[in-house]
Formats: C-alpha cells, structure tokens, sequence
C-alpha cells in the first residue's frame, strides 16, 4: 500500500514537472517569436523610412499611377477593338 502511494506522488510529481517544463518551454517560444516579429517589423521600418528621406517612395508612387493609366488605357483599347469585332460579326451575319 506504501509503495502504490509512493509511486502515485512520484507520478504525480512527474505529471506536475513536466507541465511546469513544457510551460517554460511555450512561454519561451512565444517570447522568442514576439522577439523575431517586433525586429523584422523595426527592420521593415527602417527600410521604409529611408525609401521615404530619399524619396524613392513617392517616385514608386508615380511609377505605380503610370503604370496604372497605361493599363486602363490599353483596357480601354482592347474594349474598342472587341466592339469593332463584334460590329463587324453583327454585320456579317445581317448579310448572310
């Protein structure tokens, strides 16, 4: 009966040890990942208040609103020549 309550604490103490562990163990891990986060967004930071100070980010801006206008601009002429083909099907099949 001695025995079978000795090896009960002793599990038991077991259990508890490694609960306390595998806690430590967590809280490490999410510290260290906060820790990762918190200097790759400080990096990201830093990275983009250069591009602000050189003002490559407002020269990206330009380029984006270009790059835009040309896009809309190419869409508008694909949208003219898909109606001139459909015109001239609209055609052809009135004449047939």
């Amino acid at each position: 009966m001695a025995q079978q309550r000795d090896t009960a604490s002793g599990t038991l103490i077991t259990l508890v040890s490694g609960a306390v562990l595998g806690a430590a163990g967590l809280a490490w891990w999410l510290l260290s990942e906060a820790d990762r986060r918190q200097r790759g967004q400080r990096q990201r930071n830093m990275l983009y208040a250069s591009r602000l100070q050189d003002g490559s980010e407002a020269s990206d801006r330009r380029r984006r609103r270009n790059n835009q206008a040309q896009l809309e601009q190419r869409v508008e002429q694909l949208n003219a020549a898909i109606a001139d083909v459909r015109r001239q099907l609209e055609d052809l099949g009135a004449r047939n």
